[in-house]
């Protein structure tokens, strides 16, 4: 299992420009998101998210849980289709109870579609990657831009990663993000 640790924040399109000026030697991701679940919703209420994501064209499945300590475990296997993903996602650690949940099926719920820079940074006790998105959410017809900016925990401590983002934020004036973008693109279809 690996294991995601990864603050989040509100942004807009001018401090994301300041910040890829400051750190530049960002590389460029087009990310096409799709969240699915059971058609009883048996991941949601679990807090799971299972996603099916093209990164720059290949195809990427993933399987999200919540950790006690706030972190997420993440399994992730490259497969075109997202039910021949489940196995495949049960060998590499995550809850065998996958299989058992899916086996009735799966259905797209709500995507994302947005474009990632992301550079790996060097700061004081940890290595993260600092990743600039923009984009929006899609739900049936509707649409919901969003600009955020995420530093995630390669190697290091917590700690050093908390403070890197705390840095960041008062820097360029960023505003804490709780929600992941599955949260935030279920909630636009459930409206």
């Amino acid at each position: 299992m690996g294991r995601e640790y990864e603050l989040k924040f509100s942004a807009d399109s001018r401090k994301i420009g300041e910040i890829q000026k400051k750190y530049g030697g960002f590389s460029s991701v087009t990310m096409e998101t799709v969240y699915y679940d059971t058609p009883s919703r048996d991941l949601r209420r679990r807090k799971w998210m299972l996603r099916r994501r093209l990164e720059n064209g290949r195809p990427v499945c993933t399987l999200k849980t919540p950790l006690p300590d706030g972190s997420r475990g993440e399994w992730e296997t490259e497969e075109s289709h997202i039910g021949g993903s489940i196995e495949a996602l049960c060998k590499l650690g995550a809850p065998a109870e996958l299989q058992t949940l899916t086996a009735g099926g799966l259905e797209p719920v709500c995507a994302a579609r947005f474009t990632r820079l992301a550079a790996v940074v060097e700061a004081e006790g940890c290595t993260l990657e600092l990743a600039l998105d923009q984009g929006e959410f899609l739900a049936g017809d509707r649409r919901l831009p969003f600009a955020e900016v995420e530093a995630e925990l390669k190697a290091g401590s917590e700690e050093a990663l908390n403070r890197f983002a705390q840095a960041l934020a008062r820097e360029f004036d960023l505003t804490p993000q709780s929600q992941s973008k599955a949260q935030r693109a279920f909630r636009l279809a459930d409206e």
